[in-house]
């Protein structure tokens, strides 16, 4: 099957992981000190996280410059997204960096969103992204790259890191209430099947 330009984007960005975990977990055999070598990895892992990041707005805007909306956009772009910040939670509880609860509460979200949509979609039922889920991305994108660089400076004794995991937090689970809150409404709607229906950001799904 031939890829078009916007799922191809999408796929790299998921062949990126692997490589983006690599640096994150690995050391770097520059002959540096250890210490050295994880920071040098650390800024690599994170230049790499940001790639992958923003790639996800490019694919969406070749989508629909380019009018390539597809099924397989639909499913790939979405996951693309939550295996990176599945990926990254993971990595970062192997380095003691953030609490594992932190990590199931998010991911349990993205699973429990993820199950809601493929009901929704069984009776035809499309629910669009809200603000709401692009805020939660955003939030957990920032909070993940803040704590991989591990910025020098803080607020009332905390770091800053911290303040964005903690709003990631609140955001996640906000978000998730709101899509269970809007797909129970839609769900009890009657069905039209000529309606038009919104796919959102990204390579047809958007961030949910």
């Amino acid at each position: 099957m031939r890829l078009n330009l916007p799922n191809s984007i999408t796929v790299f960005r998921i062949l990126l992981i692997p490589v983006f975990m690599a640096f994150l977990l690995g050391t770097v055999p520059f002959g540096a000190d250890r210490a050295q070598a994880e920071e040098f990895g650390a800024l690599l892992a994170a230049g790499i996280f940001v790639l992958a990041a923003a790639s996800d707005s490019l694919d969406g805007y070749f989508a629909r410059r380019r009018r390539q909306v597809t099924v397989l956009g639909a499913f790939l772009d979405p996951l693309a997204d939550k295996l990176l910040v599945s990926a990254a939670l993971l990595a970062l509880i192997e380095l003691h960096k953030i609490s594992a609860w932190v990590a199931m509460v998010i991911i349990a979200r993205e699973f429990a969103v993820s199950g809601l949509r493929m009901v929704a979609a069984a009776e035809d039922v499309i629910i669009p992204a809200s603000s709401w889920g692009k805020a939660k991305t955003t939030s957990q994108m920032a909070a993940i790259l803040a704590i991989i660089l591990e910025p020098n400076y803080s607020i009332g004794g905390r770091q800053v890191s911290w303040y964005l995991l903690v709003l990631a937090v609140v955001l996640t689970i906000w978000s998730g209430i709101d899509y269970f809150v809007r797909a129970r409404e839609r769900l009890h709607l009657p069905v039209d099947h000529d309606a038009p229906t919104d796919g959102g950001s990204g390579s047809g799904a958007g961030n949910s």
